[in-house]
């Protein structure tokens, strides 16, 4: 594939110009059961494992329309990431590998060396969110806070109803700051976007994995362009992809803003690629998303928003002890 970002959104996607079907046309059909169960039972489903990712989605989306309890806005579940001496980044010599391997995907060398060369830092203790900030945590946002901030996501600037269990996309970083700014006044908590080495600690964990769940890409753990419905899913609904500290969708489902914008790591290269040719300082972004390969989805990989609807961009909320 050539560089994606001179392709349309479609190709980019490996997609071709037919449509593309990925789930059922009445997702719920074969699991009217589900609408019948309390929402305790329908967390349950969605995040078994041993489920099919038909069931899971479709208990995910009964969620979305009737409930889901893993929302709180004011207590967003978090998990405990303890203090430790982290190695981050990657070798030099494994550029050329990386490249290779997700060439098909249109990955080009400067990507992967913003990555190098790998470093050792102390990271304190902190708190990362389980989940991305959903749609309705924003909205909740948007109604206190009178901010114009509309997720470019909601067609119209309407709210989807039906999508509230779902993380939201896309927003500015600045929007993600003022979520997180205005959560800590409202709560009294330590909440912020996390630094780009606590994300890459959170979701890759002390051993340093390539991926969430371990060494190798598999499709059906993460919501990204291979495997998923080509469209944002509720959160939580590919429990296999957890992070070794228990966070759900670090791996896919949207992109993630941290709080850095792009810099060399520490006797690293200044990489001048598409995305500092476009728009000089970006923040930078992790995680895979639903309309990207999984090369975004390795742990490592650093990224930001590229102005194009394909870049799904969101965030997830980390707190200081």
């Amino acid at each position: 594939m050539a560089n994606p970002n001179t392709l349309s959104d479609r190709a980019a996607m490996g997609l071709l110009d037919t449509f593309t079907a990925r789930t059922e046309p009445w997702p719920l059909r074969d699991h009217r059961d589900l609408l019948a169960v309390p929402a305790k039972t329908l967390v349950a489903v969605a995040e078994d494992p041993a489920q099919s990712f038909a069931r899971r989605y479709a208990a995910g989306t009964v969620l979305g329309l009737v409930g889901d309890p893993r929302i709180s806005p004011d207590e967003p579940p978090m998990a405990d990431v303890p203090a430790a001496r982290v190695r981050l980044g990657l070798p030099d010599a494994a550029v050329a590998s990386v490249t290779a391997r997700w060439r098909h995907a249109g990955v080009e060398e400067p990507w992967i060396a913003k990555e190098c060369p790998a470093y050792e830092l102390d990271v304190p203790a902190f708190r990362i969110a389980l989940h991305p900030v959903t749609n309705a945590e924003y909205r909740r946002f948007l109604e206190d806070t009178g901010s114009t901030e509309l997720p470019s996501s909601w067609r119209f600037g309407s709210y989807p109803d039906h999508l509230g269990n779902h993380p939201v996309w896309t927003v500015p970083p600045e929007a993600a700051d003022a979520y997180a700014a205005w959560l800590a006044r409202r709560t009294g908590r330590a909440f912020r976007l996390p630094t780009e080495a606590e994300w890459e600690y959170a979701a890759a964990g002390a051993e340093g994995r390539e991926f969430p769940w371990g060494e190798t890409f598999t499709a059906d753990r993460a919501n990204t362009v291979e495997h998923g419905p080509l469209a944002t899913t509720p959160i939580g609904v590919f429990p296999a992809g957890r992070s070794p500290f228990g966070a759900y969708d670090m791996a896919g489902n949207v992109e993630e803003y941290t709080a850095d914008t792009y810099r060399p790591y520490p006797g690293g290269t200044d990489i001048a690629d598409d995305l500092a040719v476009t728009r000089g300082a970006y923040r930078i972004a992790r995680g895979g998303s639903f309309t990207r390969f999984g090369d975004l989805a390795r742990c490592r990989r650093r990224h930001g928003w590229y102005e194009r609807e394909i870049y799904a961009m969101g965030f997830r909320l980390a707190e200081t002890p």
